[in-house]
């Protein structure tokens, strides 16, 4: 009974992998005991000169002769083969038995500690790295020079040579600059100990035209795997159906940017993606309509990527160009789009746990398609509550599966409504949250006594990890974490000593991420005079923060590519004065060319940071 108890036990346990490997052991096992069994026999019959158990017992006239104790012979060897082979299979599969975890043998090195709080962006200066890659990103380079020359009917003569060649001794005697470290115990020395941790490198994915016949080879099926959403209670599990190399992925991303642009077009109105931007659309309603009794609510839609139905969705992209109507998109007939829509919604396939699946409801949460589909069925379910809610004087807004609402209803009146708004379409559920204060994107709101106040919302799960000021980027990086942060702070922190409080919280982020004290106060001081206002106070904080939310952003000016190089080149501690050296030796050569209206625009090449070379991804 107790074998049998054991047996249940481990039925309850197991994994795929350690059943496969008990099934496969229980038939060698059972193999080797008749092996044995025969091997064993064999052996007594010629210890005991017995005759072959073919002979009856009672057969006196048939004679032993040597042919036959040769033959037997010969059996027994072959059985003790046999038993030998079997032996060592079992002792092969036991070998490769996953075996029980050792929390002795998890616990991490104090160098592994010190590596891993460096942070998953931190990355190393490597020279080495920059210096290999050289030769490729400088005939890239070059062969981008060619090609202005090519456009203009001009052979790139010897002033491209010349300009390639002193730009790879500059890079050269750069790469060879050796590095000092006045900390000797500084844990970037543990650069020697990395190797020891790397698990993998994942090979770079390239990219060829998605509508293309795939090859088999570049591709696998999906495999899922579950994601905590570690800031809800009970920590839920978020499932990702990961499709990297999923053969329909390419053409469900093509779709997607095909698409996404129509529908930013006609949800324009009622989208949110910035915290900013909904600041200030609330701040300019509240200033007419909030008053005591104004509730903020937010709704979040019940599992919207798994719940939309495949066929309803796809003809929510019909409905939506045809709202536009558009006859062809990108050079595609709307019929070739709907097609391949429906193709990539309906072929969704992966692994769990060895076994395989066909998804017949949503869409895979890794497909870019599925965010554009659910968007647009969304989109079309929520015009009936648009409506409502505008013609009540509120405000509606949606992030993909958030939805944010500010009204003037009684709270039972809500309640009432968003039931009602539930049996719109029974693939569509929300869960609402009703009150003076919500949480929306990374806006905090309350109303107090009719008087909107606002701050910075993080949720439970935030942790301060910023980029490592000691990590081998260049400054203007960590110049413009700093810059961005306290502009947020600024903008969203409607009362000076909410302002205080962030700017605190932020400074202490940054101390933790290695950012010295004094350069954060530079950087500080830097931002209060590039938005041109004075030190902040008590007294003028209300009219300096009004003064930068008005103030007009900063459109990106659109790449003229025809008269723009990109060049890029692996960064390494040794290079900060590199981009004013080449820039020096183009105007030196292509000053005076046929190409001297082309501006070079000198990008970076970054090495892999920790989290690219300690985690392996299938």
């Amino acid at each position: 009974m107790a074998e049998y108890k054991a047996l249940e036990d481990f039925q309850q346990i197991t994994t795929t992998i350690h059943w496969n490997l008990h099934s496969t052991l229980k038939s060698k096992i059972k193999l080797w005991s008749t092996k044995y069994k025969n091997y064993r026999t064999i052996t007594e019959r010629i210890k005991l000169n017995l005759s072959p158990k073919f002979i009856s017992n009672v057969d006196f006239n048939f004679k032993i002769d040597e042919s036959i104790i040769k033959t037997m012979t010969l059996n027994e060897q072959t059985a003790a083969r046999e038993h030998e082979l079997i032996i060592n299979e079992i002792k092969q599969i036991i070998e490769n038995f996953p075996k029980t975890t050792n929390e002795d043998e998890i616990k991490l090195t104090e160098e592994e500690h010190d590596l891993l709080k460096l942070g998953p962006r931190f990355m190393f200066n490597d020279p080495k790295t920059a210096s290999r890659r050289r030769r490729t990103e400088l005939a890239t380079l070059k062969r981008k020079i060619a090609n202005r020359f090519l456009e203009k009917v001009i052979i790139p003569g010897r002033p491209v040579e010349q300009f390639i060649a002193e730009l790879d001794v500059l890079l050269q005697n750069l790469h060879d600059i050796p590095i000092f470290k006045h900390n000797k115990n500084d844990s970037i020395k543990q650069n020697k100990d990395i190797s020891s941790i790397i698990v993998s490198q994942l090979p770079l994915f390239q990219n060829s035209n998605p509508l293309k016949i795939p090859k088999k080879k570049n591709y696998e099926l999906a495999h899922l795997y579950y994601l905590p959403k570690a800031h809800k209670p009970n920590t839920p599990l978020r499932p990702i159906i990961s499709g990297l190399k999923h053969p329909t992925i390419k053409i469900s991303k093509y779709l997607h940017d095909l698409l996404r642009p129509l529908f930013d077009k006609i949800a324009q109105e009622i989208t949110e993606t910035s915290g900013f931007e909904l600041l200030k659309k609330l701040d300019k309603w509240s200033k007419l309509n909030i008053n005591q009794q104004t509730l903020f609510c937010t709704i979040d839609v019940v599992d919207l990527y798994t719940m939309i139905p495949q066929v309803e969705g796809v003809l929510s992209l019909k409905k939506m160009i045809d709202y536009l109507n558009l006859k062809q998109i990108g050079g595609l007939k709307i019929e070739t789009i709907i097609r391949l829509s429906r193709f990539v919604m309906q072929n969704n396939s992966f692994s769990y746990h060895g076994q395989f699946y066909h998804q017949i409801r949503g869409g895979a949460m890794d497909s870019p398609l599925t965010l554009t589909v659910a968007n647009c069925y969304m989109f079309f379910c929520e015009q009936p509550i648009i409506k409502q809610i505008n013609n009540s004087g509120g405000l509606y807004f949606r992030y993909i599966d958030d939805i944010f609402i500010a009204i003037n209803w009684p709270a039972r009146h809500l309640f009432k409504q968003i039931d009602r708004w539930n049996h719109f379409d029974e693939n569509i559920k929300l869960s609402e949250n009703i009150g003076s204060t919500a949480d929306f994107l990374d806006l905090h709101m309350e109303n107090q006594n009719g008087q909107l106040f606002t701050t910075i919302f993080q949720k439970p799960s935030y942790e301060p990890s910023y980029l490592p000021f000691n990590s081998i980027h260049p400054l203007h990086m960590k110049k413009n974490i700093i810059f961005t942060m306290l502009l947020r702070t600024i903008r969203y922190c409607s009362t000076f000593q909410d302002y205080l409080n962030e700017r605190e919280k932020l400074r202490v982020a940054l101390l933790l991420n290695k950012y010295p004290n004094k350069f954060i106060d530079e950087q500080f001081n830097n931002i209060l005079s590039k938005l041109n206002i004075q030190a902040l106070t008590f007294f003028n904080y209300v009219n300096y923060r009004q003064k930068v939310i008005d103030s007009p952003i900063k459109e990106k000016i659109p790449i003229d590519y025809r008269k723009t190089i990109f060049v890029h080149f692996t960064y390494c501690s040794s290079m900060k004065t590199f981009p004013k050296k080449f820039h020096t030796l183009w105007n030196k050569y292509f000053g005076e060319s046929p190409i001297n209206e082309v501006l070079p625009i000198l990008g970076i090449r970054n090495v892999k940071n920790l989290q690219r070379q300690l985690i392996y991804t299938k």
